[in-house]
């Protein structure tokens, strides 16, 4: 499993910054630095996530790669 930093601006709607990681270690270190960076800045969410790859974390967490109309095409059908 890889593991995938994403840091993202909430009324934007924007993915700010997003690396992977083999190492869940390596990642949390990421993600605890990016919150110290980002921490009087409650529009911003950082999250590590986990996935077999990056097209399942963009299946699994389309919200933080895909605009609201994108993510309503994909619910229709």
């Amino acid at each position: 499993m890889n593991h995938y930093l994403v840091v993202f601006a909430r009324s934007k709607g924007e993915v700010l910054r997003y690396q992977e990681y083999r190492n869940r270690g390596d990642a949390l270190e990421a993600r605890f630095a990016e919150e110290r960076n980002h921490r009087d800045d409650p529009d911003i969410e950082v999250v590590v996530l986990g996935a077999s790859s990056r097209d399942a974390l963009m299946r699994t967490h389309a919200r933080y790669f895909k605009r609201f109309d994108q993510l309503a095409d994909t619910t229709q059908g």
